[in-house]
């Protein structure tokens, strides 16, 4: 009986953690869209005098933060899952977040205080980032999971609410205020969005964190995988796996000596490519080996981490769609500035078209265009919608590519014409963005969600890890040299590059996606 009422009513908790979810995103979304406008602008980068390298420059900031927002969920999914769980853990690295606005309201002038507010708002963001989706599905079970879905989708719908505001009114503030009320603002937000989430405490399903004593957590069985010895069987899984960890170590050595140096040039890249090796190598060699932790951990355990490590997979083909998405902020606002606009129109208000697509496009799929696809044969699953999602994104960079090479050639181009390109890459947002969230959470076993969905966010920093490559490459003059020859400028040289890095993975999606088999991971519904 209690199942059948679970299944029909939505959980009232929900709304404090959707409210507390709009907050963040307009405080997150307000400080980020305005950050390569401000960089350009600011005393910090006037000691760069050539504007290209002053905007390259601002660029890499954006992404170096992108990918520490990313990265850090790491951190946030660890905490949670084995010693605060969610809630606890989502409270302290909120109180983190503020500290980080206020240096940027108060260090606007202060290389030194900026660059560490973006650091703690990288920690406190990050940190909660895998953790309020995943608290948002904790409040769920297996007989109301149906309400999860569109809960879900109204969890992206209030990100993109918040964002909406952020990305219109914030440049303007910027304008007419000054950045000490511009980046304030957000962060008074962020502080709001603390106290809805405290004002519902007691009312949340609190879901403990895994105990350190489970004999089969996912480090032990891949440990057990990669180590026991099999008579009569290669250790080529362990193999792999030691390659990943010597190169990492040649890296980090590498890194080392650029810091002793003091030179900082590429030592995120290397940072974050160690982090690829490392996942691509024990993960692989782990997968390879998997059967060998049979006898000593359950085998429900043993299919939970072949079905996670199975899930990374997929989570890295979508990392091109991240390195399109992301350069919204950067790439596309840089573009927008040299196009023909209102005196009173900023080219980062652009942005706001990408969160109002989103509050449109999430209903349209859900109530007209799904449903259509449904009576005519075609029951597109979740994999299915990212990889055409992918794709969408790869549309989006070919005609914001023809876009520039039309401004090249010295035709002024009205910033009307970024819409096409930005109704392109929010439907492919909302195929991979939306779906994924949800379709991650329900892959990941009770004891890793936290964890997985931090995987799940790692693919935004290894998506800004080959813009940061991209941008690295640009500045080599053979490969200036190179891109000459093709007749484009840099800059359009790279929009069809990365149009061509998101079609191949939407291929390479679409054939993993027929080969992998999908699971659910949801509670069991209370008796």
């Amino acid at each position: 009986m209690s199942a059948n009422r679970d299944a029909a009513k939505l959980p009232g908790q929900i709304k404090y953690i959707i409210g507390n979810e709009g907050c963040e995103r307009f405080s997150f979304y307000g400080m980020r869209n305005i950050l390569v406008q401000f960089l350009i602008t600011s005393t910090l980068l006037q000691h760069i005098l050539e504007n290209a390298e002053r905007e390259l420059v601002a660029k890499d900031i954006m992404h170096t933060f992108m990918i520490g927002v990313y990265f850090f969920p790491l951190l946030g999914g660890w905490l949670s899952d084995r010693f605060f769980g969610k809630f606890k853990t989502i409270m302290w690295f909120s109180l983190i977040y503020c500290a980080g606005h206020a240096c940027l309201a108060l260090f606007e002038d202060n290389r030194a205080g900026f660059f560490t507010g973006l650091a703690l708002i990288a920690l406190g963001a990050g940190g909660i980032k895998p953790l309020v989706a995943t608290f948002v599905g904790d409040q769920f079970t297996k007989a109301n999971e149906h309400l999860a879905k569109v809960v879900f989708d109204a969890f992206y719908w209030i990100i993109n609410f918040g964002s909406l505001f952020a990305s219109l009114l914030m440049p303007l503030f910027l304008k007419q205020y000054g950045p000490s009320v511009a980046f304030g603002i957000p962060g008074l937000l962020m502080f709001i969005a603390t106290v809805v989430l405290w004002l519902g405490r007691k009312q949340y399903v609190m879901v403990p964190p895994a105990p350190n004593t489970d004999p089969d957590t996912f480090g032990k069985i891949i440990k057990t995988a990669l180590f026991r010895k099999v008579d009569g069987k290669s250790s080529m899984g362990l193999y792999l796996a030691g390659l990943s960890v010597v190169g990492s170590v040649a890296i980090l050595a590498w890194v080392a000596m650029q810091l002793a140096q003091g030179s900082v040039a590429g030592v995120v890249i290397a940072l974050c490519l160690i982090i690829v090796l490392l996942i691509g190598g024990v993960g692989g060699g782990a997968y390879m080996q998997l059967d060998r932790a049979r006898g000593i951990h359950s085998d429900v355990s043993i299919e939970g981490a072949r079905n996670v490590l199975r899930l990374l997979v997929a989570f890295a083909l979508t990392t091109p769609f991240y390195s399109l998405f992301d350069q919204k902020a950067s790439t596309w606002v840089i573009q927008g500035k040299d196009m023909l606009k209102p005196e009173w129109f900023s080219a980062a208000q652009m942005q706001a078209l990408n969160p109002a697509l989103v509050m449109i496009l999430i209903p349209f799929n859900n109530m007209v265009l799904f449903p259509f696809l449904r009576k005519r044969g075609y029951n597109v699953n979740a994999l299915g919608r990212m990889t055409w999602g992918i794709a969408f994104s790869g549309l989006s960079w070919i005609v914001i590519g023809l876009i520039q090479l039309q401004m090249d050639g010295g035709n002024p181009m009205s910033i009307v014409w970024q819409v096409l390109p930005y109704a392109l890459l929010t439907f492919g947002e909302v195929l991979v963005s939306a779906t994924g969230l949800e379709f991650a959470y329900s892959q990941a076993p009770a004891s890793m969600k936290g964890v997985v969905m931090s995987f799940w966010n790692l693919t935004t920093t290894i998506g800004n890890l080959w813009v940061l490559i991209m941008n690295q490459m640009v500045r080599n003059d053979s490969v200036t040299a190179t891109i000459e020859q093709t007749g484009m400028s840099s800059i359009a040289f790279q929009m069809f590059f990365f149009a061509g890095f998101a079609l191949v993975a939407a291929l390479a999606f679409g054939w993993y996606a027929k080969r992998y088999q999908v699971v659910n991971n949801y509670r069991e519904a209370s008796l």
